[in-house]
């Protein structure tokens, strides 16, 4: 049992079948084979399902990197240290970091936003929704407590309203946290069932030593915390960070608010998988991206059903890879409202033929 309210409180609808089924007989009018721009099509299918409209328009779309701090960072499971965490949420807002310079040929806003970093940054634009600064070590104890668990996804859910106020129509995720691909590993090893080297990977660069503490350190942090699997709030506030608490509270809101949200790498695709865990049918607002290179990223994925366009080895981070799905959608969103074959005066394909 958890404290958090269930999916009938949020009210998470299903796909619209009707608008569903209207993008795809649209899809199936356009003068090309039937289905021949595979999980493209159906990722517009689904927002239009989604939405409730046939017409997809993601004219003003949003990538919001969420930062924060972790305590672990002290058990050397890192190449950098936290300081890097603060610079990074000051570039994303003044538009020079990695993602940003990414962002703009996707004609994306980016916001980073301070969820827990240890040290705030003094850059105008950082969006001020901390928790607190930084985790506990989970290798020695708990994350946070279940109440900043709470509160973290709480803000993650306000930021996609807040975000759909002000015409967003498309949401890429992103995080920046050092130390998170440890809590995140530390949390897919518990919620898979899985061994923690099969599910742990090298991160930003570590070396064999440090990958061998990295996995020392979860390993400790599973045992002197005794997760409960059947309740994801206990995984999230003993294992996890506030990066990953908003990040699972975005994905949440994308359902509540009926705007698509895209997953990133292997932390976003943590945060979807736990917020599916936590309010079943949230995962009717989620897009794949790609799939990242650490080791349980795929297999995240695939408990949620979720296929991913791009397989190009990501690992940078940010919502970079999130990004990329944008000029895709793009692309195929000007075929979906291309020529038909009444048009072109062509005789239509026939769905299935046999």
């Amino acid at each position: 049992m958890t404290d958090f309210p269930t999916e009938a409180t949020w009210r998470i609808e299903p796909l619209d079948a009707a608008s569903l089924e209207a993008a795809r007989a649209k899809w199936n009018a356009v003068a090309k084979p039937i289905g021949s721009l595979g999980m493209l099509e159906l990722m517009v299918e689904k927002i239009a399902g989604l939405t409730g409209s046939v017409d997809v328009r993601l004219d003003k779309r949003a990538v919001v990197v969420l930062c924060a701090d972790n305590g672990v960072v002290a058990q050397g499971v890192t190449q950098a240290q936290s300081d890097i965490t603060t610079l990074i949420a000051g570039s994303v807002a003044r538009g020079v970091s990695s993602v940003c310079k990414m962002a703009q040929t996707a004609r994306a806003d980016a916001f980073s936003v301070d969820m827990g970093m240890l040290v705030p940054s003094d850059v105008e634009g950082v969006i001020d929704r901390c928790v607190a600064r930084g985790t506990g070590d989970i290798s020695l104890g708990p994350a946070m407590t279940r109440e900043q668990a709470l509160q973290g996804i709480a803000t993650g859910i306000d930021l996609v309203r807040s975000l759909k106020a002000r015409g967003y129509r498309i949401i890429a995720t992103g995080e920046m946290g050092i130390g998170n691909t440890t809590t995140s590993s530390a949390m897919a090893a518990v919620f898979l069932g899985l061994p923690v080297e099969e599910v742990t990977g090298r991160g930003a660069g570590l070396s064999d030593a440090g990958l061998e503490r990295k996995k020392a350190a979860i390993a400790r942090a599973i045992e002197a915390n005794a997760p409960d699997a059947d309740d994801p709030i206990d995984v999230l506030a003993k294992l996890g960070g506030f990066d990953i608490a908003g990040l699972v509270g975005m994905f949440i809101g994308g359902a509540v608010h009926r705007v698509p949200i895209v997953i990133d790498g292997f932390i976003s695709a943590l945060a979807a998988y736990t917020a599916a865990r936590l309010c079943p049918g949230c995962e009717c607002a989620m897009l794949a991206s790609h799939v990242s290179s650490e080791p349980a990223a795929r297999k995240l994925l695939d408990s949620l059903g979720l296929d991913a366009p791009i397989q190009a080895g990501l690992c940078l981070g940010e919502g970079t890879g999130a990004v990329c799905l944008l000029p895709l959608l793009d692309a195929a969103l000007a075929l979906y409202d291309g020529t038909t074959f009444e048009e072109t005066g062509m005789e239509a394909y026939e769905v299935n033929p046999q």
